[in-house]
């Protein structure tokens, strides 16, 4: 499967946020290898936070939005290529 993009996916809608805070880094930036299960991102809605976890082991390509962006359900949130 080496060098397939794939397109993680936001599970609901909500708020981006890139960073577990504003002092944090981000969770992921771009060119970063991620591992299956690593949080990527948070999505906040309704004042409950759920961390965004990636399915697969990969590289960060694109990430398609900028931190506190309103997502929708189903909206692509980044894409990586697997390893």
């Amino acid at each position: 499967m080496s060098g397939k993009l794939v397109t993680i996916t936001a599970p609901l809608s909500g708020t981006f946020y890139a960073a577990p805070s504003p002092e944090s880094p981000p969770f992921v930036e771009k060119g970063q290898r991620v591992s299956q299960g690593e949080v990527v991102c948070i999505i906040e809605s309704m004042k409950v936070f759920i961390e965004l976890r990636t399915d697969y082991a990969g590289t960060v390509k694109k990430i398609l939005l900028q931190d506190e962006d309103m997502v929708k359900k189903n909206q692509d949130v980044m894409e990586l290529e697997l390893d």
